[in-house]
């Protein structure tokens, strides 16, 4: 979409001013890291603060989450008794979520008649 004249010097425009900021903008990184020269922040001054965990660890971890709860077993089941074609419940409403047009769509197809008989053509005498 982007490809209009306007756009393309805009993106131009980005570029240079993301040039020129450069130099700005990584002074302001390393002043605020603490790696100016003044006093270089090494990895043993950050495990003073918090607890450093290998990347690999965190990777393992990750499938493996589970509720800690034993009635729970992490599944969302509110809405077991929704049908999943007509989005009814027991009750014969549809979910909060769903828009009014979708709700007349959705009960249009339920109850539409198949295999109407089809209008005669031709002169009704």
């Amino acid at each position: 979409m982007a490809k209009s004249l306007r756009s393309k010097w805009k993106r131009k425009m980005r570029a240079e001013k993301r040039k020129k900021n450069a130099p700005k903008e990584l002074a302001r990184l390393k002043s605020t890291l603490g790696l100016d020269g003044k006093g270089e922040i090494t990895m043993k001054d950050v495990e003073q603060i918090a607890t450093v965990v290998p990347a690999e660890k965190l990777k393992e971890k990750a499938p493996d989450v589970h509720m800690d709860e034993e009635d729970d077993t992490g599944t969302m089941d509110l809405d077991g008794k929704r049908s999943k074609k007509t989005q009814l419940n027991e009750h014969g409403q549809y979910p909060v979520w769903m828009s009014q047009r979708q709700a007349k769509k959705l009960r249009g197809k339920r109850t539409a008649k198949k295999g109407k008989p089809k209008k005669q053509k031709g002169v009704a005498w």
